[in-house]
């Protein structure tokens, strides 16, 4: 009577391993197709404009600051060191566009500095980010 109920218990265990398989896969396939927020690393007081539009994706964000620092990937960038940058994530995603977050205070040189570089790298797509609405 003993080596049945021990053999029935052994018997009803419940194999787990194809359900963690399938987790895992799952887990894999939502981390590959995912599409991560890029941000450039500091928060700019960016100026409003009543013609703004609201886009869902820019790929390559760079932000101005009003100290007049340029961020890429929360890393500041030397302004000699622009275009490369910019090169490198737009050849990570050649579909992207650059989205150029421009504090208020900023100076315009360095706005038409990021346009010029973001050119000079192939990217077609330039946009300046601005708060909806008037001031």
């Amino acid at each position: 009577m003993r080596k049945r109920r021990e053999a029935s218990q052994e018997d009803s265990e419940v194999n787990l391993t194809p359900m963690l398989d399938v987790v895992f896969i799952m887990l894999i396939f939502f981390i590959v197709t995912a599409s991560f927020v890029k941000e450039a690393g500091v928060e700019v007081n960016r100026a409003a404009a009543q013609t703004a539009e609201r886009r869902e994706r820019g790929n390559i964000l760079v932000a101005i600051t009003e100290n007049d620092q340029i961020w890429i990937d929360r890393k500041e960038v030397d302004p000699r060191a622009l275009r490369a940058n910019i090169e490198r994530l737009y050849g990570e995603n050649p579909q992207g566009q650059v989205v150029i977050q421009a504090d208020k205070a900023s100076k315009n040189r360095l706005l038409v500095e990021v346009m010029d570089a973001a050119r000079s790298a192939g990217v077609e797509s330039v946009s300046i980010s601005a708060r909806i609405g008037s001031e």
